[in-house]
């Protein structure tokens, strides 16, 4: 159960497949347009990569290494098809919504890149567990960007407008945190210029169509990523460990066998026993050159 919840960990926070290792990037730009696409988008996905995980796990001593790669692409096709047709039965407004992007699950690099990395090598149980929790931080990721973009792009979240979720409009809304914030009433002229200001700005607050747009989605993927970077960076300054919190893989993917996510994604057992080959490799060369040395 603790490896269970250490994967599931995993996927949402620490390698978040969206905001740490930047993958996954054609829907995430593509399909958040508004929340509810983005969970559309992350559920779906999170349901195959869990159950090509759990076969590609389970048929991982059946598959031969050559053709590996065609048979997880066989798996998740299946898999996307089966998803595919439930949810254009089930759930038609959501499948004509996110379109040819349903299909294209089948090559989206983190299905194929947990396939290969973490359930070619592990056993079902904690690949099942790898594949919800990446998926779980894929959906997450999407939401919130899908949230960001929803709200400030069509002055909605989740297709309700600020009436239906507040009771009033957003501008009212922001004027009334403004005047919470900043009290109009107060001494301070300093706050009273600020509540001015900002009440003047917000009430007069219209969707920045920009957002619901391509561009929109470079925008607030930057901007959430700079506002991870810089809650790590004030937290290094603080002497805090911010390890846990990062933007991109800083692996060296060519030596990723001896140091970087190998050893977090390779069962221990299996990451020692190589390591242990791989030093009686060099001691047996040493002294096979000693005695070649010794007999001259």
């Amino acid at each position: 159960m603790k490896s269970a919840f250490e994967r599931l960990y995993n996927g949402i926070i620490k390698e978040n497949p969206t905001f740490v290792l930047m993958l996954g990037m054609c829907p995430t730009l593509a399909v958040t347009t508004s929340a509810f696409n983005g969970l559309g988008m992350g559920l779906s996905t999170m349901v195959v990569l869990a159950l090509s995980n759990l076969l590609i796990s389970a048929l991982r001593k059946v598959i031969p290494d050559k053709v590996r790669i065609p048979a997880y692409i066989v798996i998740v096709a299946s898999l996307v098809t089966v998803v595919g047709l439930l949810m254009e039965a089930y759930l038609p407004g959501m499948y004509a919504s996110l379109g040819i992007y349903i299909d294209l699950i089948v090559v989206n690099c983190i299905i194929l890149g947990r396939a290969e990395s973490f359930a070619s090598k592990n056993k079902m149980w904690p690949s099942l567990f790898d594949g919800i929790g990446m998926g779980l931080g894929f959906t997450l990721a999407l939401t919130l960007i899908g949230m960001v973009r929803e709200f400030f792009g069509s002055a909605s979240i989740f297709g309700l407008t600020g009436p239906k979720v507040y009771g009033t409009t957003v501008p009212i809304l922001l004027v009334e945190l403004v005047n919470k914030v900043f009290n109009p009433a107060s001494s301070s002229g300093v706050v009273r210029g600020l509540n001015e200001f900002f009440a003047g700005e917000f009430g007069s607050f219209s969707p920045i169509g920009i957002l619901v747009m391509a561009p929109g989605a470079f925008f607030v993927l930057a901007i959430l990523t700079a506002i991870q970077n810089a809650i790590k960076a004030a937290g290094e300054a603080k002497g805090k460990d911010m390890s846990k919190i990062q933007s991109g893989c800083s692996s060296d993917c060519l030596h990723c066998a001896e140091s970087g996510c190998a050893k977090r994604l390779v069962e221990p057992e299996k990451v020692t026993k190589k390591a242990d080959d791989e030093t009686t490799k060099v001691v047996e060369s040493k002294e096979t050159e000693n005695n070649g040395k010794g007999e001259e």
